[in-house]
C-alpha cells in the first residue's frame, strides 16, 4: 500500500472511530445500553486500527489487533495501561453485550465507560498526528 493510500485509510479509520463514539452518546441518552457497549468498542477498535496501521499492521482479527495494540503501544509505554485495559473491557462485553443471552447492561456500567473511551481516541488520535 503507497503512503497516499495508507493515510486516507488511518484518515477513515479516525473519522469512523469518533463517529461511533457519537452514535454511542445516542445510545445511551436512550438507554440503549447493549448498543451503546457495542459501538464504544468499535469505536475502539476503528482507531485502534489507524494506530496500528502507522505501523503498517493490517488487517488482522479483532483479536490480533488487541494483541498487537498492546506488544506495540501499552507494553511499550507509548499509550497508558488504563487505556489498554479499557480497551480489553470493551472487547469483552461487547461480546457478552452482543452474543450473550439474557443479558442487559446498565446504565451503572455502562456511562462510566463513555468519557474514557473518548480519551482513549483522543491519545490515539494525538499519537497519530504528533508522534
Amino acid at each position: 500500500m503507497n503512503e497516499q493510500t495508507k493515510n486516507d485509510y488511518i484518515k477513515y479509520r479516525l473519522e469512523k472511530s469518533f463517529e461511533g463514539l457519537n452514535d454511542a452518546k445516542l445510545l445511551a441518552q436512550n438507554q440503549r445500553w447493549n448498543a451503546c457497549i457495542n459501538r464504544l468498542y468499535y469505536a475502539a477498535f476503528y482507531a485502534v486500527m489507524a494506530l496500528l496501521l502507522t505501523e503498517d499492521y493490517d488487517g488482522l482479527t479483532h483479536d490480533g489487533t488487541r494483541s498487537r495494540f498492546n506488544l506495540k503501544f501499552i507494553k511499550e509505554g507509548k499509550i497508558h495501561k488504563e487505556f489498554g485495559k479499557l480497551y480489553s473491557k470493551l472487547f469483552d462485553w461487547q461480546q457478552k453485550g452482543d452474543y450473550g443471552d439474557l443479558f442487559d447492561f446498565t446504565e451503572e456500567q455502562v456511562l462510566p465507560l463513555i468519557e474514557p473511551t473518548e480519551g482513549l481516541l483522543m491519545e490515539i488520535k494525538k499519537l497519530i498526528y504528533c508522534g
